[in-house]
């Protein structure tokens, strides 16, 4: 049976040094930091494990400094503090960070994960769908990923957002610990949570993402930062390039790899792997359309204040 160092060698293996580190000169011997948020499971958590972008830059003088964070809106809140330099989050979290001020842009987005994120009751709970919910009790975050999809569920069924309880948490082992304690009627979780929550007691989905929300992840940046290290973006968007293909095409080594450093089993991450893309695109206009219509759902419900124009936020030049 192929080892943990076994398969990080394969996707060390699998990975050669970035030819655009290749075609810089070399930097001041004083080295610099490139200083990279990241959550559970994703596309930088393999890039991460691999160790390739460490490589690409220890030429140049530069080092790479790791920083996992709960949540989406704790890390934006870094970048705004200018605690990290790079980092990613999901759409809703990233509207919010717009609409809060948060000194961020876009720089490249992920495909869409809509099974990755669910509105989810117990087994045993009488409610058997979304409209169900009305006048219920849900634990979510405020601007989570999965409180747009829960927007957008409640349209779907009838209801509105006045019609149920938010029960508002900080983060997914505070919405674990509602739903198992039955103070809450429903909750709402985003892979891998999800996924474990779903191994651990076979919840009800009442709903995921498919047709209603495209959970896409998004990567920012301090855009003063991009501006002096175009050429540092471009290496790290090269790496992670070659990670994601690689992931593409070895689901299940990708889950044996993420596990031990996510501290996550295997089998949450098989199942969460299953159902997602590993491939980073430029932010186009129909992506930009889909975040603009994010801010008009939050805009109209009162939960942000400023009708942010997304397309402002997009840093001028694309740099995959």
């Amino acid at each position: 049976m192929t080892t943990i160092s076994n398969k990080r060698r394969l996707l060390l293996q699998g990975l050669s040094a970035s030819a655009a580190a290749a075609s810089l000169p070399a930097l001041a011997a004083e080295q610099r930091t490139l200083r990279i948020g990241y959550q559970k499971f994703n596309t930088l958590n393999i890039l991460k494990g691999s160790g390739s972008l460490e490589k690409a830059l220890q030429p140049l003088g530069w080092q790479v400094k790791w920083f996992e964070f709960a949540a989406g809106p704790q890390l934006t809140e870094a970048l705004h503090g200018e605690a990290i330099d790079f980092g990613h989050a999901a759409d809703t979290p990233a509207v919010f960070a717009n609409a809060a001020g948060v000194n961020a842009v876009y720089l490249a987005a992920e495909q869409p994960y809509p099974q990755g994120i669910a509105i989810f009751v117990a087994q045993e709970s009488a409610i058997r769908s979304v409209k169900d919910l009305k006048g219920k009790k849900i634990a979510l975050g405020r601007g989570w990923n999965v409180q747009y999809l829960l927007v957008r569920a409640l349209e779907e069924a009838g209801l509105t957002y006045s019609d149920i309880i938010p029960v508002y948490v900080t983060n997914a082992a505070d919405v674990r610990a509602a739903f198992q304690s039955g103070n809450v009627d429903a909750a709402t979780l985003w892979d891998p949570y999800l996924a474990g929550q779903q191994i651990a007691s076979n919840p009800r989905i009442l709903r995921d993402g498919t047709g209603l929300s495209n959970n896409r992840t998004f990567h920012l940046a301090n855009p003063a930062f991009v501006d002096r290290n175009k050429d540092i973006i471009r290496i790290l968007f090269a790496e992670l390039k070659k990670t994601n293909a690689w992931a593409q095409s070895h689901p299940l080594e990708t889950a044996e790899l993420l596990a031990p450093q996510l501290g996550v089993d295997p089998k949450v991450l098989r199942l969460a792997s299953a159902r997602r893309n590993y491939t980073t695109v430029a932010v186009d206009a129909a992506i930009v359309a889909e975040q603009q219509q994010i801010v008009a759902a939050f805009y109209k419900l009162n939960l942000i204040k400023t009708q942010v124009q997304v397309k402002d936020k997009v840093y001028p030049e694309v740099l995959l």
